[in-house]
């Protein structure tokens, strides 16, 4: 398969082209170990650059159905799982990335497709825990590693816990997906642009009836009396063959620079036979991957954003290459998760710029995994754990930049020469907030253009809030390899588990 860059993609004159490699990820890492038994099925469709007269559009629709017609269910058990999670990505976070990425490109973007969105099957899904109508992560993913929904706040335990209460945990814990592929034999891993204790990544190992928990300074006398343990802890006492994110601060105490009471426990990581810490982005390219447990913690906190991580910062890219190199010495298969965690704190933060670089980074990875795996034997899911309150509204040309003042068109369909006022008198943005720290008073301030396209401009909400909030509305799904054919309609969350779960363990031959 020939791999094209963005440069040539965009140049490209033809209506689709099939290619696989976007922005950074145009190549391999000469040393990354093979990854498939064979070589990738899926082909990225793209739209370049669209098409023009009305036999273009309809030429390209028939060649739509015309493959989706012919697109074969897969039945095979899944030797392999990747799960990949865009926190905070909602439908239309899916919109304003797709756009915005393809912007990056010299494209108009409205027509370009993220890696992902080409995948063949896709669906809707409800979010809400048990307790909530608008979900908090740790209950959205315990709901999709543990095949069952649960409260907010709560990490891998059934919805009967009292969230703070230690000794409400007794008997709760739920098996996990990691603890299934275990049991097969399988490597397991998970790699975030967050804390490795923050809640998406923290579930797949760790079991607490706090998602705040996640060192030992945190945890309340009542926890400590009953012997529930810190995040951190769990994670050093798992069996994941790999985790690499941030957070470091919480496996250190205070003396070191940390934020632990008491015990270093990347110390105590280090001591142990064929385990392997990983601070650094040259640390982590270098490293013999083919054996051992790897913690990889490359910050303090979370990662920084994609615009201001320096040069031994690893990205999302770079971590999910070294998982998979890692993961596949294991002949029984894998299953990894895959956290764009910092899509969901910038939209808290009501910076759209952010959240949509962090959306093009997940794009990017997905591209480089739809090169590297094998859709025949690996099952690959897509979705976001939640949404936000982005909006995109207005009426804007074709082609106006994402994060510009609206430009719409004239009365003759033709793009205006200055961009629109509304009746206050002022220019408005397409990408706003229902809520958030961007909230504005009336009469509602002047934006400039230098403005809007600042990377650390907040848009404009309408409800003041100290940090934007989740969005209730279903999300997005997609698939392909291993029973993704099963994914339709509107499904549950906790649904998805129970996919993965039939995809590892089918019978082939009774189809059970």
């Amino acid at each position: 398969m020939t791999v094209m860059t963005p440069l040539k993609r965009a140049a490209q004159l033809t209506t689709t082209l099939s290619a696989m490699a976007l922005a950074s990820c145009a190549t391999h890492d000469s040393n990354t170990d093979p990854v498939s038994d064979s070589q990738p099925q899926h082909t990225t469709e793209v739209l370049i650059p669209g098409p023009v007269s009305s036999s273009d559009w309809y030429a390209l629709g028939q060649q739509q159905a015309d493959q989706r017609q012919q697109q074969p269910d897969n039945q095979h058990r899944a030797k392999n799982l990747v799960l990949v999670i865009g926190d905070g990505m909602g439908i239309t976070t899916l919109t304003a990335g797709r756009i915005f990425s393809g912007q990056q490109l010299g494209l108009n973007g409205e027509d370009f497709a993220m890696s992902f969105e080409t995948l063949p099957y896709s669906a809707l899904v409800k979010t809400y825990n048990t307790d909530l109508q608008t979900p908090d992560s740790a209950g959205t993913i315990t709901a999709l590693l543990t095949g069952t929904k649960t409260r907010a706040g709560v990490l891998s335990v059934g919805p009967d816990v009292t969230r703070g209460d230690c000794a409400s945990g007794a008997g709760q814990t739920l098996d996990t997906l990691m603890d299934l592929a275990q049991a097969q034999g399988k490597g397991t891993g998970v790699v975030s642009t967050t804390r490795l204790t923050h809640a998406t990544p923290a579930a797949t190992y760790a079991h607490s009836v706090d998602r705040n928990w996640e060192n030992d300074s945190q945890l309340t006398d009542e926890a400590r009396t009953s012997g529930c343990q810190d995040i951190a802890t769990q994670l050093v006492n798992s069996d994941l063959d790999i985790a690499l994110g941030g957070g470091l601060a919480q496996f250190n105490t205070t003396a070191t620079g940390g934020a632990r009471q008491s015990g270093n426990l990347t110390d105590d990581w280090q001591q142990r036979p064929d385990h392997h810490l990983l601070t650094n982005r040259d640390a982590l390219q270098t490293a013999d991957l083919s054996h051992g447990q790897w913690l990889g913690l490359f910050s303090p906190s979370h990662l920084p954003y994609v615009d201001d991580r320096d040069t031994q910062t690893p990205g999302l890219l770079d971590m999910t290459q070294a998982a998979v190199q890692r993961l596949s010495h294991n002949e029984e298969g894998y299953v990894l998760v895959i956290e764009a965690g910092r899509i969901d704190h910038a939209h808290h933060e009501g910076n759209g710029y952010r959240a949509l670089k962090e959306t093009e980074e997940l794009h990017q990875t997905v591209d480089w995994l739809l090169q590297s795996v094998d859709l025949e034997n690996t099952l690959l899911l897509v979705t976001a754990d939640h949404s936000h309150t982005l909006t995109l509204a207005g009426y804007p040309t074709r082609g106006n930049p994402m994060t510009a003042l609206v430009t719409g068109n004239d009365d003759h369909g033709h793009p205006a020469p200055e961009p629109d006022r509304l009746a206050d008198g002022e220019h408005y943005t397409s990408m706003n907030y229902r809520n958030g720290p961007g909230a504005v008073a009336m009469p509602r301030p002047a934006i400039s253009a230098d403005e809007a396209e600042s990377p650390d401009y907040r848009q404009q909400a309408l409800i003041p809030m100290y940090s934007e909030t989740h969005g209730g509305e279903d999300v997005a799904v997609y698939g392909a390899g291993p029973w993704s054919h099963l994914l339709g309609g509107t499904m549950e969350q906790h649904w998805l588990f129970h996919l993965m779960r039939h995809a590892l363990t089918v019978d082939t031959a009774t189809g059970r």
